[in-house]
């Protein structure tokens, strides 16, 4: 995986197995530093906190570690915090996000946004304590759009499955006010 494409400090674990013809395959892992290089999003909207396997244009695996501060508890629900749904897709998307923008060059330009949620599924709560791995497998990949089939489990036992489509758009609009003051 070529270094300019990644952060300089991306950490490469060697090779763990091997593909069907024989050669080895790269794994690598990122930790929230890595992560914020590569994603747009920010607290309280960046919801994977280190990948700890990706192979390139192929698959990811992303953790998520549930804290009871995280501002949708307060509302979702009081005495029973539960983390919504949405934002568990939200957090499969996020890690597909991480493997695509890992392959372009000018991401600083470019956002990742959904174009569609298939066969979303939720089998188990999420709550403050859990550590929700999510893993991303890539069903189809083209130069600016990507298919995606994501489960997101704790503890082995799956919380959430779906199909998601995302496309790679230009940047726009305004810059952001705190950017605009600097200049």
């Amino acid at each position: 995986m070529s270094d300019s494409i990644l952060t300089p400090a991306a950490k490469q674990a060697e090779p763990e197995t091997v593909s069907a013809a024989g050669a080895p395959v790269e794994k690598m892992t990122l930790d929230i530093v890595e992560i914020m290089a590569i994603l747009p999003h920010r607290y309280p909207f960046l919801l994977i906190d280190r990948v700890v396997e990706m192979e390139r244009k192929k698959r990811i695996v992303a953790i998520k570690n549930v804290t009871a501060n995280e501002p949708h508890f307060t509302g979702h629900f009081p005495d029973y915090p539960i983390m919504p749904g949405v934002l568990i897709v939200e957090a499969l998307a996020q890690a597909g996000g991480a493997l695509l923008l890992t392959e372009i060059p000018d991401r600083d330009s470019k956002l990742m946004v959904f174009t569609g949620i298939e066969n979303a599924k939720f089998r188990r709560a999420v709550v403050p304590g859990d550590q929700l791995r999510m893993e991303v497998t890539v069903l189809n990949w083209r130069s600016t759009a990507v298919k995606l089939s994501g489960r997101a489990t704790v503890d082995g036992v799956l919380a959430c499955e779906a199909t998601i489509m995302c496309m790679l758009v230009p940047r726009g609009g305004k810059k952001p006010a705190v950017e605009a003051k600097a200049k």
